[in-house]
């Protein structure tokens, strides 16, 4: 696992990928802090960072495209099935790579924290649990579209495979409204954005925390999953 983390994780600054999510992200990210804080001069930090969950909606795709469907793409997918490492730590190795580079880039983004801080106030509390909702959906936005990846052939296929399925996610709490109270339900339990505000109003929810966690697992396994029956059916069984 620790090889293909190393390897994936690399891959990413060694091609122009990494810097391009980087550089978009913290460019979005500048837009959005200039026309929502500096224009209005607030210094509300959480309300930025309510703006930003379309960032990681939009780019996480752009990380998992190349995970597993370019290695499909280039007809190389058997060499990680075939590995000396189950298929589990292939995927956790691939999706921690995809991680680390997220973690860096929302990191990197606290550079507005600082601008904040310089002209108005920042309270610790409010920057931990902003950020830490904000990461938490990241990474769950990040772990679907590995999962989404699993099925497609190649990488334009797996981004815009991924988009789709962020952006359900995303705007799943708008069509709880408009569905049978039964189905209401299930959506607005998986909404992402719904399980993201209790973090903006300044509230550090446990539920919330293992819901996000909950859910990264069960997209990695399900991974998994998909790896193994189409391993099976290529001939590439144990």
């Amino acid at each position: 696992m620790g090889t293909i983390f190393r390897r994936d994780f690399l891959a990413y600054y060694r091609t122009p990928v990494g810097y391009v999510f980087a550089g978009a992200f913290l460019t979005l990210a500048g837009l959005i802090f200039y026309l929502y804080n500096l224009q209005n001069l607030s210094g509300d930090l959480l309300g930025f960072l309510s703006q930003m969950t379309l960032m990681s909606m939009l780019l996480c795709p752009l990380l998992s495209m190349r995970l597993i469907s370019e290695e499909r793409q280039k007809g190389t997918e058997q060499l990680p099935l075939t590995a000396p490492v189950s298929l589990g730590g292939v995927v956790i190795g691939k999706y921690l790579a995809a991680a680390c580079v997220v973690l860096i880039t929302i990191l990197l983004s606290n550079v507005y924290t600082l601008i904040i801080a310089l002209y108005g106030r920042v309270y610790f509390g409010e920057w931990l649990v902003g950020y830490l909702g904000f990461t938490l959906q990241s990474l769950s936005f990040l772990a679907v579209d590995v999962l989404v990846s699993c099925f497609a052939k190649n990488q334009m296929t797996g981004a815009i495979a991924g988009f789709a399925a962020n952006f359900f996610l995303w705007m799943v709490d708008l069509l709880a409204a408009h569905v049978p109270a039964w189905l209401s339900k299930v959506l607005s339990f998986v909404s992402l954005y719904d399980r993201y505000e209790p973090f903006l109003l300044g509230q550090l929810s446990p539920a919330c925390v293992t819901f996000f966690l909950s859910f990264i697992c069960v997209c990695l396994v399900g991974a998994v999953r998909v790896l193994d029956a189409r391993r099976f059916s290529e001939g590439g069984g144990r």
